[in-house]
C-alpha cells in the first residue's frame, strides 16, 4: 500500500470515529409538555428553572416537546395517545386539566406531572394528596377554589356593582363547571346577580363582548382557562373599549392591561412542574411524590387601567395588593 493511500485510509477512519461515537450515545429523554394556551416565554422560562433545579438543561441532557392547544381541546386525546405511543419519558400538563385527564386515560405507566386548579382527588387523578398511588402527581393551584374570594375583591373594587357577567369556556368543561358553581354560590352572599356567557373561540369572545355592550352589566368575571389567558391582549383591548371593569385569574392579564387579578402565581406553578418533571426523570415514582399545594397567591391591580375606567382604588385594596402596576 502506498503511503498516501494509507494516510488517506487512516484519516478517513479517524474522521469516522466521532460519528460512530455519536451514534452510540443514547438519545436524550423526552418530556412531552401540553399547555392549554399559546406559546409563552415566561412560562417556558419558569419550567426551565424547575428542570435546572434538578440538574436538567434542555438540549443538553433532556429534550422538551411543547404542544400548545390554543383552545382546541378536541386535540387532547389524539395528542396524549401520540405521546404515549412514542413512549416519552414524562408527560407534563401544567394548567391543562383536560390534558391531564386524557393522559391518565392513555397510560398507566408513563409518569405524568400535572398542575390543576381543583382538587385532584375529586377529579379522580390521585388516590390522595399525600400518597397519589398511581403514575400521576403534581401541583394543585386553587384557581377555582379562590373564585369566591376573587368575586369579593371585585365587589370591593367596584362596590356599586350589582350585575356581574361571568365568562367561561365550555370546551374546558371541568373548569367552566367548577367556576360557575363557586361563583353562583358566592354571589348571593355579597348581593350580586350573575349573568353567564360562553366563549370557545376568538370570534366568540368578540360576540360575548357584543352582548356585554348591549346588556351593560356592571362588571366582568373572566373564568380560569388557558385559551383565555392566551387571548389576554384581546380582553384588555375589549374591556378598555367598552369601559367595563373586569377581574382575571392571573397576573398575565393585568400585565397586558387588564384591571385586576387574584390567583396563584403561575410562574411558581410552572417552576414546580419543571422540578417535579426533573425528579421523575431521575427515577422518582409519582406514586410516592405527594401532590403539593400552591402557597403563592397574588392580588395584582393595574392603576393606569383603573384611572382610565374612572375607578378610584380603595386604600384597603392597595394595602393588601402584592403588586400595583403603574
Amino acid at each position: 500500500m502506498r503511503r498516501r493511500d494509507f494516510i488517506t485510509l487512516l484519516g478517513g477512519a479517524a474522521a469516522a470515529w466521532p460519528v460512530a461515537a455519536r451514534a452510540q450515545q443514547p438519545a436524550l429523554p423526552v418530556v412531552g409538555l401540553i399547555n392549554a394556551g399559546s406559546p409563552d416565554a415566561s412560562s417556558v422560562a419558569a419550567f426551565h428553572k424547575g428542570l435546572n433545579e434538578t440538574g436538567y438543561i434542555e438540549g443538553q441532557n433532556v429534550t422538551v416537546e411543547y404542544h400548545y392547544l390554543e383552545g382546541q381541546y378536541d386535540r387532547v386525546p389524539a395528542l396524549a395517545a401520540d405521546l404515549v405511543r412514542r413512549r416519552v419519558a414524562v408527560i407534563a400538563t401544567p394548567g391543562a386539566t383536560s390534558a391531564t385527564i386524557a393522559a391518565k386515560a392513555a397510560t398507566a405507566t408513563i409518569p405524568i406531572v400535572f398542575a390543576v386548579a381543583e382538587d385532584p382527588v375529586k377529579l379522580g387523578l390521585v388516590a390522595s394528596l399525600a400518597r397519589p398511588g398511581s403514575n400521576l402527581t403534581g401541583i394543585n393551584f386553587f384557581s377555582r377554589e379562590v373564585g369566591a374570594k376573587r368575586l369579593g375583591l371585585l365587589h370591593d373594587l367596584v362596590p356599586k356593582a350589582v350585575r356581574v357577567a361571568v365568562l367561561v369556556n365550555p370546551a374546558n368543561a371541568s373548569s367552566a363547571e367548577s367556576t360557575l358553581r363557586d361563583v353562583q354560590e358566592a354571589a348571593p352572599i355579597i348581593g350580586l346577580q350573575i349573568h353567564i356567557l360562553n366563549a370557545t373561540t376568538i370570534a366568540e369572545i368578540d360576540a360575548a363582548f357584543a352582548t356585554l355592550a348591549r346588556e351593560r352589566p356592571d362588571a366582568l368575571f373572566v373564568g380560569p382557562d388557558g385559551f383565555f389567558s392566551s387571548r389576554r391582549v384581546q380582553f384588555a383591548t375589549l374591556t378598555a373599549r367598552d369601559k367595563i371593569p373586569a377581574t382575571y385569574p392571573n397576573r398575565d392579564f393585568v400585565a397586558a392591561g387588564g384591571l385586576m387579578s387574584y390567583g396563584a402565581d403561575l410562574a411558581d406553578m410552572n417552576r414546580q412542574v419543571g422540578a417535579y418533571a426533573g425528579r421523575l426523570l431521575k427515577g422518582a415514582k409519582p406514586a410516592d411524590l405527594p401532590v403539593t399545594q400552591s402557597t403563592k397567591f397574588q392580588l395584582v391591580i393595574n392603576i393606569q387601567t383603573a384611572r382610565a375606567l374612572g375607578i378610584e382604588v380603595p386604600p384597603t385594596l392597595l394595602a393588601i395588593a402584592d403588586e400595583v402596576i403603574e
